[in-house]
């Protein structure tokens, strides 16, 4: 099987003056390389790691919100000249006066929300100057030198409970995902790979048969002489050349094509030419099926998103639950003010401020548009459940088929090892019988047809096995190779992947 299977890579590896390549460069690679480009230099690795930038500053935002929040708020200068109108005491009258002033105003304000209770701290502090024009000339500060205080919603929706539960398992999602996609990058490169090899084999193949048509036509043309074929085998072997060369220009145009569209994927020019070492199997590696589920139900990004639609419908039918029902809210300050028509004077003994306010809002005819909206929140509910639980099945039962088809694809890999040996040795006998007129022309063909099936079909189930095993790798983020969790190979901290 080596001297084989050495004749395979020589035949990827030779480019013959049929194919025109206007090639500025020229690369080796193996399925490895081509993988480690695919995932570095790839528009999709791109487009990959830019979605997970996004989702990794959402949780950035959602952790910043945690954390208290200082905020200064200022207004430098307001300007007004206009008439109102205005109560004149003296006699009782309302009248129109002219009015002008200048206003200014600045604050400080620190607040820090509680998911506990879904309510929100608050530290402020702020100074006003107001000054009036005009026949009453009058200056006046006012501040506030600290107040502190607490607002909150009793009976409502408590929206920083439901962000605590869901935007960590929405950002662990977010970084399984980008492993996901990874892997469907690295599936997507092996696919051009495979399809590269597979059309390099096929123009050697092409390649082969036409210089094998081409001699054998010459030795018919020899044996016709002697009348020891007919002319119906002459002309079949001449009809066998002219099909072998129209099929080499078929399969040359064919193997540039897959060549462009793997430089493309992986982002080099479009020129490169590309020559490819096979890759051989991975010896004895089969894979557990209640291993692979378990890695499945735990990495799994999409098992993860449908945990998350599940929070998310909670959270709707919580929130639906709570709007029914009557509101109360409750805001409490305690702190100091003080008001003085001299700077130095307005923080000077200042007075105690306190402030208490209850609200609340009852429904009391709404025609049931409340609990309208709490059964749909509830019937949506059940759906995504019955759905989510539906499309686990579906994934749990993608990962059992995938890894028995991995683990019966080594079977055929040695199956179509031992078909192509048996195969070459077949055709080169066949062919030598014929060259001395002990074959005819049928048995030749037929002989040619079984090799270069026998060679199609080794590539072939090269190439499903190593699409099965990183299908594998996609859905469960697992290298069982080496037995170590994909996630373990990245650091997320900080927005920076490495590897």
């Amino acid at each position: 099987m080596k001297k084989i299977y050495n004749y395979l890579i020589a035949a990827v590896f030779f480019c013959t003056p049929f194919v025109t390549v206007d090639a500025q460069q020229s690369v080796v690679l193996d399925l490895n390389r081509t993988i480690e480009l695919a995932n570095d230099s790839s528009l999709e690795a791109f487009r990959t790691q830019n979605m997970y930038f996004s989702g990794y500053w959402e949780y950035r935002t959602y952790q910043a919100n945690r954390l208290p929040s200082l905020t200064m708020n200022l207004t430098p200068a307001q300007y007004n000249r206009d008439i109102t109108k205005r109560y004149d005491s003296q006699s009782n009258l309302d009248v129109y006066r002219t009015q002008q002033s200048y206003y200014a105003y600045g604050g400080l304000s620190v607040k820090q929300n509680f998911d506990l209770t879904g309510g929100t701290f608050y530290l402020e502090s702020n100074l006003t100057y107001m000054r009036n024009f005009g026949d009453s000339k009058t200056t006046q500060f006012t501040s506030v030198p600290i107040r502190i205080g607490y607002s909150q919603s009793l009976l409502g929706y408590n929206a920083f409970k439901w962000e605590r539960k869901i935007e960590p398992l929405k950002y662990e999602r977010v970084k399984k995902e980008f492993l996901y996609n990874v892997e469907k990058v690295s599936e997507k490169a092996t696919s051009y790979f495979f399809s590269l090899a597979m059309a390099q084999a096929e123009y050697d193949l092409a390649k082969e048969n036409m210089a094998s048509s081409d001699t054998l036509y010459r030795i018919g043309e020899q044996r016709y002489k002697i009348a020891a074929i007919s002319q119906a085998d002459l002309l079949t072997l001449k009809l066998d050349r002219v099909n072998a060369e129209n099929s080499l220009k078929n399969k040359a145009i064919d193997l540039k094509r897959a060549m462009f569209t793997l430089a493309s994927f992986l982002n080099l020019d479009k020129n490169t030419q590309i020559k490819l070492e096979l890759p051989s199997h991975l010896n004895d590696l089969q894979i557990p099926v209640d291993l692979a589920l378990q890695w499945g139900r735990s990495n799994n990004p999409q098992l993860l998103e449908l945990k998350q639609n599940i929070l998310e419908a909670e959270r709707s039918v919580d929130k639906t639950k709570k709007e029914s029902r009557f509101n109360a809210s409750v805001n409490a300050s305690i702190g100091f003010n003080q008001v003085a028509e001299t700077f130095g004077d307005v923080y000077h003994k200042p007075m105690q401020q306190d402030l208490v306010s209850v609200s609340v809002s009852i429904p009391l005819i709404d025609w049931g548009v409340r609990k309208g909206k709490f059964n749909m929140a509830q019937n949506n509910l059940n759906v995504v459940k019955i759905s989510s639980r539906q499309n686990e099945i579906s994934i749990e039962e993608e990962v059992i088929m995938t890894v028995n088809d991995f683990n019966i694809q080594e079977q055929l890999i040695g199956s179509a090892e031992e078909a192509l040996d048996l195969a070459v040795l077949a055709y080169d006998q066949t062919r030598q019988r014929f060259i001395i007129g002990k074959a005819d022309i049928n048995s030749l063909t037929l002989s040619q047809n079984r090799q270069q099936q026998a060679q199609r079909n080794y590539i072939s189930a090269l190439q499903e096995y190593w699409m099965n095993y990183y299908k594998i790798r996609r859905l469960t983020l697992f290298d069982f190779a080496t037995g170590v969790s994909l996630s373990d190979r990245f650091d997320f901290n900080g927005g920076n992947i490495v590897k």
